[in-house]
């Protein structure tokens, strides 16, 4: 059955961090995700998810200090030792509490043409693959928006499965963002059957507001018809930003888990 996934850096914002999965189980999500968990220890972190009957679904790694405004180091030049000891304290954390998904986020390089942060990026995404060829994580990259991140380094999905095919999806897959996606002007669901088997995980959003889903215009049913289509097994999470209580705004999820169910038994 399909994994619905909290983003506890996104949703339930009003507790500490902990306390944030035990209200993701209560809630009825399934998983949870974070791209930087490192204030909870990963054993700490791994009972957590074991007493809430839970899983971690991805983290990022190599995601920079946000205090400073990063977005990520993996296509940044001159950052790359910076990147690698963050890849392996990020692999290492994944490993510790079963994340099946390391995200190396790109970030935002100085100017320049799109081939060299490509060469740095691609790079720096070797080294990640190579990291974790021997263990059970994976590499997922993201196509991020630059209506959420301006000057992002891979911006668009067709971008991200660039990359992809310099390595096969059987060693990098894709993180699909509905919200990046339709806020420069792609069909998530149209995008998916035209790029069969790329997708690890999914994350939702509504468009515009990056809200909920129901507050925006996306068609979710077909993103998620889309998935079944192509069998996906990943885990699709929700880093929205409520428009309300996070409670109140995951008033959906119930029927999507319905729907999953049926899914099933079909």
């Amino acid at each position: 059955m399909t994994r619905f996934s909290a983003h506890i850096g996104y949703l339930f914002t009003e507790l500490p961090l902990a306390e944030r999965v035990a209200a993701a189980a209560r809630a009825g999500f399934t998983a949870i995700e974070h791209p930087q968990p490192f204030g909870i220890d990963a054993k700490e972190m791994r009972k957590l998810l074991d007493d809430n009957g839970l899983v971690f679904a991805q983290l990022a790694g190599g995601a920079g200090d946000a205090s400073k405004g990063e977005k990520g180091l993996g296509a940044l030049a001159g950052r790359e030792a910076d990147f690698r000891a963050a890849l392996d304290r990020s692999l290492e954390y994944a490993l510790t509490v079963g994340a099946p998904f390391v995200h190396p986020m790109a970030g935002v390089p100085d100017g320049g043409d799109a081939s060299k942060w490509f060469g740095v990026y691609t790079e720096n995404v070797q080294y990640a693959v190579e990291q974790t060829s021997k263990t059970g994580v994976k590499v997922l990259i993201e196509a991020i928006s630059h209506a959420a991140v301006r000057g992002y380094a891979v911006s668009t999905l067709d971008e991200a499965a660039r990359i992809q095919d310099v390595f096969g999806p059987g060693n990098v897959a894709l993180l699909v963002d509905t919200y990046h996606s339709a806020s420069i002007g792609v069909d998530t669901a149209k995008w998916l059957r035209a790029n069969p088997d790329r997708t690890g995980h999914v994350h939702i959003a509504d468009c515009p507001g990056r809200h909920e889903p129901g507050t925006g215009n996306i068609d979710f049913t077909d993103v998620l018809d889309a998935l079944a289509e192509q069998d996906f097994a990943g885990a699709i999470g929700f880093e929205y930003v409520p428009s309300t209580t996070t409670i109140e705004s995951a008033a959906f999820l119930e029927g999507w888990k319905s729907r999953s169910r049926q899914r099933v038994t079909q």
